[in-house]
């Protein structure tokens, strides 16, 4: 029988491991009747890795959408075929930059920018993810697109390789920034360490390990387990009577003198209730919570 677990779970991924390999472990340990994660990391990247469990699953797209935080190393002078580690060497250099360099063109990489996406990521091309064309040996033209970086910041440098801690929007791939910057820069370079320090609310010390995870469960500890309601700190919330609440959550409307909120989290007494629009003075439930 699954168990009835309702919260998120913040996993510290550990690296050569895939997002999709941490879930089903944390499936087996902990057997929730529902189970997803938001924000898929690769294999040779470490770090908080959110998983939604239980009623949780429902708020997936808000945790998608927060801002995340990064670690990282560009190790320069050579451009691989998957940005990272894992690729073969496409271009190389060289040239290595000193710090002033580096620091002179970072500028270019923040706020909002166009960026294209590495061929070996999970995107869909024509309807299939665009690493299994590219493993396939097809050449994948990836589209660019609009991201934000709020801030880009060198932690330490030496002469082959540079620390940086970026916080920036949903869909920005690290992996295409430690490209772009190492072109900008004419000596080309790929990501050799890729740590995620944050996601929305939950940061590197909210997260444990697997082997934390197993020994806690066999203990019957489950505190771990933070609110459903996590997901929804940056969307406003307002306040619903025991009365409404049973309304919402039996799909109808109610009456409120908030007026017009795309999205906003109703809670009964603290108690998470429902995702609601509010257009007018009417309170319309776009998705319930059983908790």
């Amino acid at each position: 029988m699954p168990n009835r677990i309702n919260g998120w779970l913040v996993l510290d991924k550990p690296l050569g491991m895939s997002s999709a390999q941490a879930v089903a472990r944390a499936k087996r340990l902990l057997r929730p009747e529902k189970i997803g994660h938001a924000g898929t990391l690769d294999p040779l990247a470490s770090g908080v890795l959110p998983l939604a469990l239980g009623e949780a699953t429902k708020t997936v797209p808000y945790m998608m959408d927060s801002a995340k935080a990064y670690a990282f190393t560009v190790r320069w002078g050579a451009e691989t075929t998957t940005d990272d580690l894992e690729g073969g060497i496409t271009v190389s250099s060289h040239l290595r930059p000193d710090s002033a360099q580096i620091q002179a063109v970072l500028s270019s990489f923040i706020g909002d920018i166009q960026q294209v996406p590495p061929q070996y990521s999970a995107l869909k091309v024509d309807g299939k993810r665009a690493y299994e064309l590219a493993r396939a040996g097809q050449e994948v033209a990836m589209k660019p697109r609009m991201v934000h970086v709020s801030s880009l910041e060198i932690t330490s440098h030496k002469a082959g390789e540079t620390d940086f801690i970026c916080h920036c929007g949903k869909g920005t791939y690290i992996r295409s920034l430690g490209r772009d910057i190492g072109r900008a820069l004419g000596c080309y370079g790929h990501i050799s360490h890729l740590r995620r320090l944050k996601v929305g609310c939950f940061e590197e010390n909210h997260a444990i390990s697997l082997e934390k995870l197993e020994e806690m469960v066999h203990k019957g500890d489950l505190g771990f387990v933070r609110p459903v309601a996590s997901a929804l700190d940056d969307i406003p919330a307002v306040s619903v009577t025991s009365h409404q609440s049973a309304m919402l959550k039996a799909g109808q409307f109610v009456s409120s003198d908030i007026k017009d909120l795309d999205s906003a989290a109703a809670f009964e007494h603290g108690k998470l209730v429902a995702i609601v629009s509010v257009e007018g003075s009417l309170i319309k439930p776009k998705r319930v919570f059983h908790l």
